[in-house]
């Protein structure tokens, strides 16, 4: 996957979720973190700054090596694996956008 697809999909989910616990500004206070889960290995990404510090939100440049496909010249991602989805990490377990908004609509 391009990483200008990556992020365009990221802002697209953004836009999709906007105002419910979707994204991270709607689910951080209740202690999701964002993430990404390989949909092939189950294998789960906590987004990261590309110096490995926890990102506030969904960002590619975090990724490890092994589901980053390419970089270009400075070391941003250019390609990441398709099988990646964004999500959220809490309490250890990968939450969906969706499964994130449906667990905060059932504790509210």
């Amino acid at each position: 996957m391009n990483a200008n697809t990556a992020s365009q999909q990221l802002r697209d989910e953004n836009a999709r979720y906007a105002g419910t616990g979707g994204v991270s500004a709607g689910n951080t206070h209740l202690g999701f973190r964002p993430a990404f889960r390989d949909r092939l290995t189950a294998r789960v990404y906590p987004s990261c700054f590309a110096d490995g510090r926890a990102a506030p939100f969904h960002l590619v440049d975090g990724l490890p090596p092994e589901v980053v496909e390419g970089r270009d010249a400075a070391g941003h991602v250019t390609r990441i694996k398709a099988s990646l989805e964004s999500g959220f990490l809490r309490m250890g377990r990968f939450f969906t956008r969706a499964e994130a908004i449906a667990l905060i609509g059932a504790a509210h």
